[in-house]
């Protein structure tokens, strides 16, 4: 299965973050799953890329031809797709994944991941979603997603594989329930 992971380029303000960035990196190397993401070396996205890589998993890098995020290039990857901008690396990296994983981030995660969101509502997107919550990150973006069905802006089957998670063993049962 390939997995796309959106997270920050940078570390946050906890080692915690980068931890289980790497931890679920093992996970998804460990299990023979295919790791897509931004192709940063940088911040959680290099630790999910180490830690994939270390229990000999594929990673492939998408990375827009952006002066700035190609310095950031991983050397260490599987394959690197080049893209013209953001809006095109939003677009390729749906397009591999068969499963969505969401580590903390800042406004890009947020974006990437609030897309893919919007799309699977529409029906064009298949896989599982999960909100890996570490130290309680996504806690309020689960009240918010919550507050759409109570609201009536949503239908419950919209958030049918969207999950979150705190632990590789609950995002290892997440994806793969039924």
């Amino acid at each position: 299965m390939n997995i796309a992971v959106y997270c920050a380029s940078r570390p946050g303000n906890d080692p915690a973050f980068a931890r289980d960035a790497c931890e679920v990196g093992r996970w998804i190397g460990g299990h023979g799953h295919t790791l897509v993401y931004g192709g940063s070396h940088t911040g959680l996205m290099g630790q999910v890329a180490s830690g994939c890589l270390d229990a000999g998993g594929e990673v492939i890098g998408v990375i827009p031809e952006i002066p700035e995020l190609m310095a950031r290039k991983n050397p260490l990857l599987s394959r690197v797709i080049v893209t013209r901008d953001m809006a095109d690396r939003r677009s390729e990296m749906i397009r591999l994944a068969d499963g969505f994983i969401a580590l903390p981030g800042g406004l890009g995660t947020f974006d990437e991941v609030t897309e893919v969101l919007s799309l699977k509502s529409l029906d064009l997107v298949k896989g599982r979603v999960a909100f890996f919550d570490t130290l309680g990150y996504y806690a309020k973006l689960k009240d918010a997603l919550r507050s759409i069905l109570e609201h009536g802006f949503g239908e419950e089957a919209y958030f049918s594989q969207v999950g979150f998670v705190s632990s590789v063993e609950e995002l290892e049962s997440f994806f793969n329930a039924e």
